[in-house]
C-alpha cells in the first residue's frame, strides 16, 4: 500500500495570491487555499518528498512529517527548491546527517550556486547536508523502492517527472515527450499539473492536462499546480470526469496494487 500525500497544490505564486481580491483568493473554503506545489511518497517503508518548495517549514509541521528518507527533484525553479534549507532538522535525523537528493546535473550545480554553505568543505555546525545523486531517465532504488524519472517539457526547459510504482507525478509540463507517456499509460494513479483554464506558454491549461489524462488512461488522476485563475474547488470538481479530481493541501491518497 502506498500513501500519497498533497502537502501543496498551487502555483508558484499560491493561492491566495499576495494582493488580489478575487473571489478565489478570498474564499473560506480551505480547499482553495493552495500552497507551492509538493507531495509526500509513503511506501515500502520510506518516507519520499517530491519538491521542497518555500512553503514546506508550514507543510512539514501540518502534516505532523517524522522523517523524510530522500528528496525528488523536479527542476530548480523557486517555488521547488526555495525550502532546502527548512529540511535541517530531517537531515539530523539521518544516520550520516545527510538527506539524499535526486536531482539532474543542471539542478545540482544551481544548489551550489543558490545554497553554497551547504556544500563548504568546512559548513558551520547545524547547516543541512545534502548528497547530490545526479539521475537522467535510468531507474534508481531508495531502500528497495524503484523510482523510475522520465522527460516532462517546461516549455523549453526538460525537467523530470518520476513514477513509483503504481503513481505517476507530473508538475510544470506543457508537453510530455512520447517516450515518457508510454512510461506512464495507464498507470494507476496519476499527478498532474492544470494551471488555469486559458493556455499559458509554460503549463499545461485545464483543457491540455484532460487530453493529456484522456491518451494515459491511468484509473485515477489529480490535478495539481493550480492558480487561482482555475476557480473554486467546489466548482472544478463538478466539471471534471468521474476519474479525475483537484487535488487539495493536506488531501491524503491511498493507493493500491502494483505496476
Amino acid at each position: 500500500m502506498m500513501r500519497l500525500t498533497f502537502l501543496g497544490t498551487g502555483t508558484s505564486t499560491g493561492v491566495p495570491t499576495p494582493a488580489c481580491h478575487c473571489d478565489v483568493c478570498r474564499s473560506t473554503d480551505s480547499r482553495d487555499k493552495r500552497l507551492r506545489a509538493s507531495a509526500l511518497v509513503e511506501t515500502g517503508g520510506k518516507n519520499i518528498l517530491i519538491d521542497c518548495g518555500p512553503d514546506f517549514r508550514y507543510q512539514a509541521l501540518r502534516a505532523g512529517i517524522e522523517s523524510i528518507d530522500a528528496v525528488l527533484v523536479t527542476h530548480s525553479h523557486y517555488d521547488h527548491v526555495g525550502g532546502f534549507d527548512d529540511l535541517r532538522a530531517y537531515c539530523a535525523k539521518l544516520p550520516d546527517n545527510r538527506m539524499p537528493v535526486y536531482c539532474t546535473a543542471d539542478v545540482a550545480a544551481d544548489f551550489h550556486a543558490r545554497i553554497p554553505y551547504c556544500f563548504a568543505e568546512h559548513p558551520y555546525p547545524g547547516v543541512p547536508k545534502f548528497d547530490l545523486h545526479i539521475i537522467d531517465t535510468e531507474p534508481f532504488g531508495i531502500g528497495g523502492v524503484e523510482v523510475v524519472p522520465f522527460p516532462v517539457m517546461h516549455r523549453n526547459l526538460e525537467i523530470r517527472g518520476y513514477r513509483i510504482g503504481p503513481m505517476a507525478y507530473i508538475t510544470d509540463c506543457l508537453t510530455l515527450p512520447e517516450r515518457s507517456r508510454e512510461l506512464v499509460r495507464g498507470v494507476d494513479t496519476l499527478v498532474i499539473n492544470a494551471l488555469r483554464f486559458k493556455p499559458h506558454y509554460s503549463h499545461m491549461s485545464l483543457a491540455e492536462a484532460l487530453a493529456l489524462i484522456a491518451d494515459l488512461h491511468p484509473r485515477r488522476s489529480y490535478l495539481t499546480h493550480m492558480s487561482h485563475d482555475i476557480g473554486f474547488h467546489r466548482d472544478l470538481g463538478a466539471l471534471l470526469p468521474e476519474n479525475v479530481s483537484p487535488a487539495y493541501d493536506g488531501e491524503t491518497v491511498e493507493i493500491d496494487g502494483t505496476d
